[in-house]
């Protein structure tokens, strides 16, 4: 083989070799990119199932709280009817001691 071409064979191998390297370089950065796009992604949704956890635990919590709100009015509610109806069972009794004191003011004083 003449020297010519052995000269033109190993220039064509070099180019060969620099095209699969560039190649190389190009799918490496392509394959980064895609890494890169999916990795937002899962990012992506991650934020979006944290708030999705995060709005169905506030949910359960105003539920909790509601609920306890109306076992407390709930409550409160028996606890005053009681006082009341306990109020209301005394009166005559503090009608008849006022009307007494008020009745001994006056025999004192006459």
């Amino acid at each position: 083989m003449a020297r010519p071409e052995v000269l033109d064979r190993i220039k064509e191998a070099e180019r060969e070799a620099d095209e699969i390297v560039e190649d190389a370089h190009e799918q490496r950065e392509a394959r980064i990119q895609e890494a890169r796009t999916e990795a937002e992604q899962i990012r992506e949704q991650a934020r979006e199932e944290a708030r999705e956890l995060k709005s169905r635990r506030l949910d359960e919590a105003r539920e909790e709280i509601e609920a306890e709100r109306e076992e407390i009015i709930a409550e409160g509610e028996a606890d005053r009817q009681a006082l009341e109806s306990h109020a209301e069972s005394q009166r005559n009794e503090v009608v008849g001691y006022a009307v007494n004191l008020f009745t001994e003011a006056v025999d004192a004083q006459t």
